[in-house]
């Protein structure tokens, strides 16, 4: 199976990448599933039903989001209308978050794929522990039982705590991928038992930046330690960050794995097929 996944969108340039570049994406590499993080597809905070269809209408077959999941206030009646929206599973169980926390999706040609979205626990808000929630999802569904691929995204800040993710799924997932720092890492490999890994997706976004925002307000708050107002999504042309990853159909683990940077600053030849 041929697996894409796409970090953070931000903003309207984010949005405006993925419509401009994910099509090709998917033809050129023929891809059969496609999951983008989009927990800052609306101004640069959270997602909104038109920002969501913007994004599958782009070529997305699932959104995750993180710790900005609840920012526009309709996400929490749209998350209950829209299966292809998951939310972090390790949300508090008193929480009561709408929605789902991973699923498992059919794709064009019957073959099962499922996401699971969490949120770290380092210099992140508190949360219940993401390994027991992907634990209690990987066995509800195992990689070659229920699942043809599994795809984990990590929504955390310390790239120590992502590695441990990866290492905790490898050999029980086809592909375990960072979210959240909006920055590609460099390290896109196969683990020892056959995960694909990627520390950092990177964000889809404008890269004459500060994490895809404008650079004016972060630079006040860096200087001054005060705030002029809220954060904006920088509005240049976008670098569409990603991963693909290649997975033997026998085993659902990955054979093959190479980021994915196109358009704006950051851009890279695309794998090629």
């Amino acid at each position: 199976m041929r697996l894409a996944f796409f970090g953070d969108v931000v903003g309207k340039s984010g949005r405006d990448g993925l419509s401009d570049h994910l099509p090709g994406l998917r033809r050129d590499l023929k891809l059969d599933f496609v999951v983008v993080n989009a927990e800052n597809a609306a101004g640069g905070f959270g997602i909104t039903e038109n920002t969501a269809n913007d994004i599958f209408n782009a070529g997305a077959d699932v959104l995750t989001l993180g710790n900005h999941s609840w920012d526009q206030r309709e996400a929490l009646t749209y998350i209950v209308r829209e299966p292809r929206l998951i939310r972090p599973a390790n949300y508090p169980r008193l929480m009561d978050a709408p929605g789902r926390g991973a699923d498992v999706f059919v794709t064009a040609d019957g073959r099962r794929v499922l996401v699971i979205n969490v949120l770290g626990r380092v210099h992140m808000d508190p949360m219940d522990d993401p390994f027991s929630a992907v634990e209690r999802e990987l066995e509800a569904a195992p990689l070659g039982v229920v699942a043809d691929a599994v795809i984990v995204d990590m929504h955390a800040e310390a790239t120590s705590e992502k590695m441990g993710m990866g290492h905790f799924c490898d050999g029980r997932a086809s592909l375990v991928v960072g979210t959240h720092t909006h920055v590609p890492t460099a390290d896109a490999q196969i683990l020892s038992h056959g995960t694909a890994y990627q520390t950092d997706a990177g964000g889809c976004c404008d890269y004459d930046s500060v994490i895809g925002n404008d650079k004016e307000e972060p630079l006040r708050r860096f200087t001054t330690r005060l705030s002029g107002g809220r954060y904006v999504p920088a509005s240049g042309p976008a670098t569409v960050c990603g991963v693909f990853v290649e997975t033997d159909d026998r085993t659902g683990l990955a054979v093959r794995v190479e980021p994915i940077r196109v358009g704006g600053r950051l851009s890279q030849a695309i794998p090629q097929v």
